[in-house]
């Protein structure tokens, strides 16, 4: 009977503990989601393609519609409920804007909320440098090392530095 107890508590455990795994890797895939789409508006503006970042803010909206809230931490949740609408607002009227000095405009307040986000949240499952624009006095996030600005495209594409590496999330 002794046995019995123990396994039963064993296999609740083991079970528990796949639950939260699985709930761990469904928020994990849908923020690194967030971040990839954000990273395609990124380097749309970069590229100086109002265009391309335009259409890949609404994908990046529909990123961040689609976080299931239900599979973060208690913790991760509060952080995500701080910093969704404000990435929601700034998606949209990137996504929504003809005018790329506008996209911009957005992208900067989008880049320092989506930082918060992806620090706080420690979901990111590759390196993260943010980096940084003295001319514009913005940052933005980047998935190489290499400065390509978002501001100021082909115009100033070097301006800037990396002024923080947030390293993959280990679990």
């Amino acid at each position: 009977m002794k046995t019995l107890k123990t396994f039963i508590i064993l296999l609740t455990i083991v079970a528990s503990y796949s639950t939260v795994n699985a709930q761990d890797k469904a928020a994990a895939t849908a923020v690194n989601n967030v971040l990839t789409t954000y990273l395609d508006v990124k380097n749309a503006l970069t590229a100086d393609n109002k265009t391309e970042a335009k259409s890949k803010a609404a994908d990046l909206l529909t990123a961040i519609n689609n976080v299931p809230m239900n599979k973060l931490t208690p913790e991760q949740h509060k952080l995500w409920m701080t910093y969704s609408e404000k990435l929601q607002f700034d998606s949209r009227h990137i996504s929504q804007s003809d005018a790329i000095d506008h996209q911009r405009e957005h992208f900067a307040s989008l880049s320092k909320n989506l930082y918060e986000v992806v620090k706080g949240l420690k979901l990111n499952t590759t390196t993260v440098y943010a980096q940084y624009c003295p001319m514009k006095k913005a940052a933005w996030l980047s998935e190489t090392n290499a400065v390509k600005n978002p501001y100021y495209g082909k115009q100033m594409l070097t301006c800037g530095k990396t002024t923080e590496i947030l390293a993959p999330a280990t679990k």
